[in-house]
């Protein structure tokens, strides 16, 4: 397969231990992520190539952010080191059971978020890559960072790539503008780099926050979804934005912070047909359980992860099978501490063949 880019800011983790609350906390464990490192991290450790793309600052914490993208393999060749700006952080408390889980940012000035696009060099990022990948996190940091988010979309076309967008709404960053609520920010943004996305990847509330559709009466809180309307909202997402050639939206039924239900659709344009996964023995939707989640940060990144290298991977790139790879991969991921998606290509294709008791390998 061709390298997959993907850029974005990458942050410091500082996550409270177990299952403390923020306020009590003393120290913090700390690791480095973010939404579209986490996605190259998922397509080395399935055996792809992945290009990743950002800017830091020049000091020991950033280059503690790079050990650890490049110990998956990841390329960090045009991570641009800049002479101002800073690492951005997020704090994270992990809830339980009916307490759900809490993020607080810590972004502003980071070094991505103040930096052009013209200081990036698209030409040679693209260069030998066929798929870039981005989010709706970062063009949410920042007027800068949006613009590069676009200008990346419009190179990435340009050179012949596929784009690939996890809409990621995220409330508490959209508010470079103060003119406008959060929403109305997202949804202006967004929809100027929408026009260069092949596949859009995103969840019910995603739709209705960036794009203004839903799901019917369908109710995201209430632990229980009407697949049936998806299909829908797919054709809604296309109707809008003809170049979008296929939509995945994940499915998750949050009966508590511990006890999720886990599944998703990929609307296949070219088809008109949806694609549920996973199913049951008789070809019908029905969703992993998982019920003692370890760490769900990550879960929606390595869904992508899993989506991209499925569908740049010949045996895996049929709609049914690719939607299939990625449900597996991102039910693997809910068992990992931290954002990263460890598990292998052997693993998820364990998973999916029925292989989910969790015995021991010997």
């Amino acid at each position: 397969m061709k390298k997959v880019v993907t850029f974005g800011e990458i942050m410091g983790r500082m996550a409270s231990p177990a299952n403390l609350r923020l306020r009590q906390t003393r120290e913090f464990e700390v690791t480095y992520a973010g939404a579209e490192a986490s996605v190259a991290a998922s397509v080395c450790n399935f055996g792809g190539a992945a290009r990743y793309v950002t800017a830091l600052p020049k000091h020991a914490l950033a280059e503690a952010t790079m050990d650890a993208v490049r110990a998956v393999g990841i390329d960090t060749q045009y991570v641009l080191r800049t002479d101002n700006g800073r690492l951005g952080l997020y704090f994270l408390e992990t809830g339980a059971n009916q307490r759900p889980s809490n993020v607080i940012y810590d972004r502003a000035d980071s070094a991505i978020a103040i930096t052009p696009a013209s200081a990036y060099d698209w030409k040679a990022i693209f260069n030998g890559a066929g798929w870039l990948h981005l989010s709706g996190i970062t063009p949410a940091l920042s007027r800068n960072a949006a613009e590069a988010t676009l200008v990346a979309a419009q190179k990435a076309k340009a050179a012949g790539a596929s784009v690939s967008i996890d809409l990621n709404f995220r409330g508490k960053l959209w508010d470079w503008d103060k003119t406008k609520t959060a929403r109305e920010l997202a949804q202006e943004t967004m929809r100027t780099i929408l026009p260069f996305i092949d596949v859009v990847i995103g969840n019910e509330e995603d739709c209705h926050d960036v794009l203004g559709i839903r799901a019917g009466d369908t109710d995201v809180h209430s632990g229980k979804l009407d697949t049936s309307r998806y299909p829908d909202v797919a054709k809604q997402v296309i109707k809008q934005f003809p170049n979008v050639s296929k939509v995945a939206i994940t499915l998750r039924e949050s009966l508590s912070a511990s006890h999720n239900n886990w599944g998703a659709m990929l609307y296949d344009a070219a088809l008109d047909q949806p694609f549920f996964a996973p199913l049951d023995a008789e070809g019908n939707y029905q969703p992993y359980q998982i019920k003692n989640i370890v760490d769900r940060v990550g879960g929606g990144d390595s869904f992508a992860g899993g989506l991209i290298f499925a569908l740049n991977t010949p045996e895996l790139s049929n709609s049914k099978i690719a939607v299939k790879y990625a449900v597996a991969a991102s039910c693997l991921k809910h068992s990992i501490k931290g954002d990263f998606n460890y598990s292998t290509r052997a693993e998820v294709e364990a998973l999916m063949g029925g292989s989910g008791s969790g015995r021991v390998v010997r």
